[in-house]
């Protein structure tokens, strides 16, 4: 059995194909971790989620941004945008069952042999794994069960950009969503940054890379993530691992195989950004 880890889809299905034809991929033996945003930009964002979703218990995903935008336009609260290519999901037949199966999905997951640690943006710097966990069932429990509408239309916005344990209501899920689907730079004191999404060397010298803050939990536990494609090529500190290289901005898609710690690419078969 072997635990195959891969980076941002959005909608790059031939890619992902093509890099689990790489490694045999055989589902009835290995696992497909995702690390979120399965859907938009790419073309073929319907075949990305039919197939995860096909795949049952062999794969795990997290929700990124994009997937809960994608839940945001199915409840009528925000309109599409052409841009993003997912005019074929609401088309077709399945598209409630899509939408319910990826509203069932968590924020965070914990690999039950190895022990990593997989969401799409991150980690706030303020939590403790223990926390972390209890704050991602919390927005789970409401996007699953509870009033998820609301939820999901009270979202957007970055306040309250900085943790506390007194937060509460709509304002406590929202840093708890911004954290895990948002969050690339972050200040000295821990608030977060959603103005700046340059390169490392081009970014302001008071803001710094959300794992580069004092959490002992970065230090404690493997963190595997996307959302971040302008970290191809960084350095990135031990168990650290940024898994989104832009494959539908016309670089390449990364998948780490994770019991020998070897890494597949597959450049971009087309470029997306020219339709």
């Amino acid at each position: 059995m072997a635990t195959y880890i891969v980076g941002d889809l959005q909608g790059c299905f031939d890619e992902l194909q093509l890099l689990l034809d790489k490694v045999r991929f055989d589902p009835q033996q290995d696992e497909l971790w995702l690390v979120g945003d399965l859907v938009a930009r790419g073309d073929k964002s319907l075949e990305c989620l039919r197939f995860v979703k096909e795949l049952g218990d062999s794969a795990k995903m997290v929700l990124g941004n994009h997937d809960l935008h994608l839940i945001a336009t199915a409840l009528g609260l925000k309109s599409i945008k052409k841009k993003d290519r997912v005019e074929a999901i609401f088309a077709a037949d399945d598209f409630d069952e899509l939408i319910d199966w990826l509203r069932h999905q968590p924020l965070l997951r914990q690999h039950p042999k190895h022990g990593f640690i997989m969401c799409h943006a991150g980690i706030s710097p303020d939590w403790s794994l223990r926390r972390a966990k209890k704050c991602a069932a919390e927005v789970e429990a409401v996007l699953q069960q509870g009033d998820y509408r609301t939820l999901i239309k009270e979202m957007y916005g970055e306040q309250p950009d900085r943790w506390s344990k007194q937060l509460k209501g709509i304002e406590r899920l929202r840093y708890i969503i911004n954290a895990f689907t948002r969050m690339r730079f972050c200040y000295a004191d821990h608030r977060l940054d959603f103005a700046c999404k340059t390169t490392l060397a081009e970014a302001p010298a008071t803001l710094f890379p959300w794992y580069e803050l004092d959490n002992p939990t970065y230090r404690q536990q493997s963190i595997l993530f996307g959302h971040w494609a302008s970290l191809v090529g960084e350095p990135m500190p031990q168990g650290i691992y940024a898994l989104d290289s832009g494959c539908v901005w016309g670089n390449y898609m990364t998948m780490l195989r994770w019991e020998d710690q070897q890494f597949f690419y597959q450049r971009a078969v087309k470029n997306y950004q020219q339709f």
